[in-house]
């Protein structure tokens, strides 16, 4: 009996002539545009300097800031007041004043204060901003000291020598971070989206009938609609590795086996959510607002754009009961590290449980009427 149905939806599927485009189109589309647009690493800063000094010293740190790739010299105002109204107008997006006599009490003194202003409308441009100024500021101040002291004085002090190592992303690529979890939320709306319409459709055009007159039980509707999205999901997960790796480069340090036999069963558990809601739904409008309402929550909550240390107490207490959450952990973790199925037991249960909980929703709340 099941094999009909399963003929059934698949034809379906190729009668709609929007759904197999969305399905080979929409992921390629989004894993070429979005890696370039999630991305937090800030640069392009523009920055006005009001140089009060006009010193040697006073233009290397202007020039050493604008080498470093971070900032623009929008403009060298005349004074302050003069670069505040560049970023109330938007112009600049930080100010750094040179005091007069930057040099001369440098070199006497030995100490100066330089005032950085920064536009946090959006904080975290401005946070950003501040640090990057405040290390160019600093390193800058180790290399003049270098240059006063004797060369004697050098070598009978002590020196302490910092050498960093950046593991699993040792270039800081940002998209080598985001593009798994990219996939993740493209299986999210593909696998969840659909199921979720697809009852619905079958109650506004009538069909449902003929099913429930049918001596079809729940389990096996319910069967017949997971298995043509979960082969859907695969699909979809199979073009975005082949997309990450034409485009980016990236192939996962772990096995693609391990990253299929999580996929299997995410695909499942989202799968039966969206069938939850299809079965709670009667019409298409309703069943696609609730589920606008779940994706936003569920993909905010999962650690796409923000660490999930970083959220509020209640926050992380949520993100307990995202799926979502736990599939891209794998994602990272398997591209990244390359980890195994056995060194991911915690997302296996999560999964498992979430995948069992659903489908089982979906089956009991089903009104299958004879």
């Amino acid at each position: 009996m099941i094999n009909f149905l399963l003929v059934k939806e698949f034809k379906q599927i190729l009668r709609n002539p929007f759904l197999p485009k969305i399905i080979f189109i929409f992921p390629v589309v989004m894993l070429i545009v979005l890696p370039w647009a999630a991305n937090f690493e800030i640069k392009n800063i523009n920055l006005n300097v009001v140089d009060n000094d006009h010193s040697t010293y006073s233009k290397r740190l202007t020039d050493k800031i604008a080498s470093s790739g971070y900032f623009i010299i929008a403009d060298v105002s005349h004074n302050y007041t003069e670069a505040l109204h560049q970023i109330e107008t938007d112009k600049a997006d930080a100010i750094l004043e040179i005091p007069p006599h930057f040099e001369q009490d440098l070199v006497k003194e030995q100490s100066v204060k330089l005032m950085i202003s920064a536009n946090a409308v959006n904080g975290t441009k401005g946070g950003l901003s501040t640090a990057y100024l405040s290390g160019i500021i600093t390193d800058f101040a180790a290399d003049v000291r270098s240059e006063w002291v004797q060369t004697d004085k050098i070598s009978a002090a002590p020196l302490i020598e910092i050498v960093s190592q950046n593991w699993f992303n040792p270039h800081l690529n940002y998209k080598i971070f985001m593009v798994p979890a990219i996939v993740v939320m493209l299986m999210t709306i593909m696998a969840g989206f659909l199921p979720a319409l697809n009852i619905v459709s079958e109650k506004e055009a009538g069909t449902i009938e003929q099913i429930n007159v049918s001596p079809v039980s729940k389990f096996t509707f319910i069967l017949s609609k997971l298995i043509p999205y979960w082969i859907i999901g695969f699909i979809v997960l199979t073009l975005s590795f082949g997309v990450a790796f034409l485009l980016y480069g990236l192939v996962p340090l772990g096995h693609f086996y391990t990253i299929y036999f999580y996929a299997a069963i995410y695909i499942l558990a989202i799968s039966g959510f969206g069938l939850v809601v299809s079965n709670y739904s009667q019409t298409m409008q309703q069943a696609m607002f609730v589920m606008y309402f779940f994706m936003l929550i569920v993909i905010i909550l999962s650690g796409l754009f923000t660490p999930i240390n970083s959220m509020p107490q209640w926050a992380q207490n949520i993100t307990i009961f995202n799926p979502l959450k736990y599939f891209m952990q794998v994602m990272r973790l398997v591209y990244l590290k390359g980890n195994s199925i056995s060194e991911l037991t915690t997302q296996f249960i999560a999964l498992g449980s979430f995948a069992v909980f659903f489908n089982v929703w979906a089956v009991l709340s089903y009104q299958k009427k004879k």
